[in-house]
């Protein structure tokens, strides 16, 4: 009988998810909202499309071009890459590497952190606490109080790394599941979102771009970093998922699947957080409060707001475990 190789994915299909999937999290959720809402809404739009569509074309592919050709991790793709220049460039290349991959652990170290404190809304959700504590009081008790969401912690790095146990295999099943239910609902998030009242200045200012903010470089460049971040152009997991790649994949037609598929979810979250933040008179630039004070007290306030909670906290949680366990695998397969 042959044997299953759980070193690749079975299809292009299972692929693309699995890159979504790292690609969809918090960064689209939490970020692009937040990002777009403090960066002059349309305008921030269109710059923040034109770099996804170059780095769809040349990062992300040469990311997945270059896992591919090493067919390992990190630290062999580096030194496999810079060993074209000599065998002593090569090893350069490998120290090198240890560059992105610590990079990709020390975000991972933080990221669980806010896929813990999601988990904990979603609990407090479902007791129904969340739906009548003060927002602002809930999330600073707990945030600020030492080893508070510890034992939230625990089930999230060991309910991510349980769904790495057969590699590429787990990770396509798992994002088979989550990525669809995640678009699917946010899309009911959507529709609930858009018979709020005012929410129509929400779309106004997702997508009417004041031309004057095109000048703004500072723009540019959040824009630029924000596209880096949501693609998860790092140098590291995207190089590990292309070892998982077949050999036959047009790197750059499953990058762009990638890319457009990511796009569509930043949009997708922000029109869910944006036109309820106008709605409510909120602001729309809150940072890390926006997830757990702004739209507690939103979601407080609508009918069945505490099923919306559930809803969208649930959506996050999968969003956050896709994208660690992209984190986790690049540095688990380079060690």
């Amino acid at each position: 009988m042959k044997k299953k190789n759980v070193k690749s994915f079975s299809t292009r299909w299972g692929f693309i998810l699995a890159s979504v999937g790292s690609a969809v999290g918090m960064a689209n959720v939490w970020g692009f909202p937040n990002k777009m809402g403090s960066n002059g809404g349309g305008a921030f739009l269109l710059i923040y499309i034109l770099f996804v569509l170059i780095f769809s074309y040349v990062g992300l592919p040469a990311e997945f071009a270059m896992g591919r050709r090493a067919a390992t991790g990190t630290l062999g793709a580096y030194e496999n890459a810079w060993a074209t220049r000599g065998k002593g460039a090569g090893k350069t290349g490998a120290v090198l590497g240890w560059l992105p991959l610590a990079g990709s652990l020390c975000i991972a170290i933080g990221y669980a952190v806010i896929v813990t404190y999601v988990l904990k809304a979603l609990v407090d959700s479902v007791a129904g606490t969340l739906m009548t504590a003060d927002a602002a009081a809930w999330f600073s008790d707990f945030s600020s109080r030492d080893f508070s969401v510890i034992p939230y912690h625990i089930i999230v790095v060991a309910g991510t790394l349980l769904t790495l146990f057969l590699g590429a295999h787990s990770i396509e099943k798992t994002n088979r599941i989550m990525m669809p239910v995640f678009f699917l609902i946010f899309v009911v998030l959507v529709v609930r979102v858009a018979f709020l009242p005012g929410a129509a200045e929400g779309y106004k200012f997702m997508f009417t771009p004041r031309w004057e903010m095109l000048c703004d470089p500072m723009i540019w460049i959040w824009a630029m970093g924000q596209a880096f971040f949501s693609l998860s152009v790092t140098g590291s997991g995207m190089i590990v998922y292309g070892a998982y790649l077949s050999k036959e994949e047009d790197v750059v037609g499953v990058a762009q699947h990638t890319a457009l598929f990511d796009t569509i979810a930043a949009v997708v979250a922000a029109l869910v957080i944006i036109p309820a933040c106008f709605s409510y008179g909120l602001d729309v630039g809150a940072g890390p409060s926006l997830l757990f004070v702004t739209l507690p007290t939103i979601l407080q306030d609508i009918p069945l707001g505490r099923l919306f909670a559930i809803i969208l906290y649930v959506a996050m949680i999968f969003a956050g475990v896709s994208s660690l366990q992209n984190m986790f695998e690049a540095v688990a397969e380079s060690l």
